[in-house]
């Protein structure tokens, strides 16, 4: 960097950021931990129906990011599976009675 122009340097800093700050997997390891955490749950219907829409919201942004597109893809994939789950026990709950 150069100090001539001290306007470009910062827009170059701050577009530096910026960038990194997209290419964070962050987004998408939490989303893979509540999914995880949403198919222990599912038994329980509404955990797992909460949990998992959760995993999906979390994850649908995580997808547009190319360095976290596979976790994110997983963590979708992991929500419907604890929501599919939470409905077949609520289901099922309801046939017992």
């Amino acid at each position: 960097m150069t100090s001539d122009n001290p306007v470009a340097d910062r827009l170059l800093t701050d577009a530096r950021k910026k960038t990194a700050r997209l290419d964070s997997a962050a987004l998408a390891k939490g989303a893979l931990i509540v999914g995880i955490v949403a198919v222990l749950a599912s038994p329980i219907s509404i955990a797992g129906w909460i949990l998992g829409a959760i995993a999906v919201g979390l994850g649908v942004p995580g997808v547009q990011r190319p360095a976290s597109a596979k976790q994110a893809k997983i963590a979708i994939a992991l929500g419907v599976v604890a929501i599919l789950i939470g409905v077949f026990f609520f289901t099922w709950n309801i046939a017992q009675r």
